[in-house]
């Protein structure tokens, strides 16, 4: 499968290069609310209110609050980002070869090697297999190397309150941020994450931290940044509370009868199907290659890979079990579900080839 994504890599790198130039040459968004390089987000009187119901809620000091606030710098590229016009959603063939690199594929082996026990621990514990775990904190963060550049503290005040659309999110996530920092005792003013306010290996939001991640290295603290461990149990902990079937597959090879195909593809809206129960789709003519046993009842959906060819054959169709679905609620996204399970897939096929030849005895 590498082979395949290795021959899209070049496409991949020259779209990159008209995306970057295209937005170099858009219109600059609107004007700060607040000087970036000021101190005026505590002088804002929806801030001080903000700071009063952190007191009287959250029983903060209020002294604490403001030179924290001082602090902040309003981001003006974060409000440019998320004013940025939608465009169409890219390709699979567009949108995949940069997480199913050789160096990807071969940092996961080695993340795995490093992390086998808290891997091994939190399949017993959680019933996700190790490489769904490395996968996706492949693709989010490179295992660790990309985990973003803005503080977190000024990423959700600026959109906390200069991005009206969705203030209320973030301000609830800027709660929690300052929350999970008096929890955890870090200054709030340090740490880095993605524009949006994601941080840490899984790029976990605050509130997200506060719900689902684990203490799995045993420290005694909850550290998303620096605790490889921490973050594996932490993934595999979200994936479980949101219903991740143990033993259970996450895709298969659809079969179309030649005869229902053009009637299947027109219920790929997106790309992807609604969910329906498998025989269903045998009805219109639609089999999995392979079905696990015993399979979960729940229902089931189709998913459609565009290839960078013309025709019916560039196109990949899936069925997608209920575990692809849970992956979604990481990233909603089929693209991204698609690229976690095929950098899972890769990555388990190299780390089973390594063992594999470090068991074969050398020749006398």
């Amino acid at each position: 499968m590498l082979s395949r994504y290795r021959k899209l890599a070049a496409f991949a790198a020259v779209l990159a290069i008209v995306t970057a130039t295209a937005a170099e040459a858009a219109p600059r968004g609107r004007q700060p609310a607040v000087a970036q390089a000021g101190s005026g987000y505590e002088r804002r009187s929806d801030v001080r209110e903000f700071i009063a119901e952190l007191v009287r809620d959250e029983h903060f000091p209020r002294a604490t609050l403001v030179r924290w606030f001082r602090d902040v710098r309003y981001q003006p590229a974060i409000i440019e980002a998320m004013d940025r016009p939608l465009v169409a959603p890219p390709k699979w063939y567009e949108y995949a070869p940069r997480f199913l690199t050789p160096a990807r594929v071969d940092a996961g082996v080695a993340f795995w090697q490093a992390h086998a026990a808290a891997l091994a621990r939190a399949e017993a514990e959680y019933g996700v297999p190790p490489a769904i775990v490395v996968a996706i904190v492949g693709v989010e963060t490179f295992y660790g190397r990309n985990t973003g550049g803005y503080r977190v503290i000024d990423a959700l005040t600026t959109l906390a309150f200069d991005y009206p659309r969705r203030a209320q999110y973030f301000r609830n996530e800027l709660r929690q941020y300052l929350l999970l920092a008096r929890d955890e005792k870090f200054s709030p003013l340090v740490h880095k994450g993605s524009f949006a306010g994601a941080f840490g290996v899984p790029q976990f939001m605050p509130g997200s931290v506060r719900r689902y991640a684990v203490d799995y290295d045993g420290d005694g603290r909850i550290d998303l940044w620096q605790s490889g461990d921490d973050a594996i149990g932490s993934v595999a902990n979200y994936l479980a509370r949101h219903d991740w079937l143990r033993g259970q597959p996450i895709w298969s090879k659809a079969m179309i009868a030649p005869s229902q195909f053009d009637a299947v593809m027109q219920k790929l809206d997106g790309g992807l199907s609604e969910r329906r129960p498998l025989a269903a789709w045998n009805d219109d003519g639609v089999a999995a290659e392979r079905l696990p046993d015993p399979m979960s009842p729940e229902p089931v959906g189709l998913l459609l890979l565009e290839g960078s060819g013309d025709g019916d054959a560039a196109q990949d169709v899936y069925v997608v079990f209920p575990n692809f679905y849970v992956i979604t609620r990481y990233n909603k996204s089929r693209l991204y579900a698609a690229a976690v399970t095929s950098l899972a897939e890769a990555i388990r096929a190299e780390y089973d080839a390594t063992r594999a030849t470090a068991r074969t005895p050398s020749p006398p």
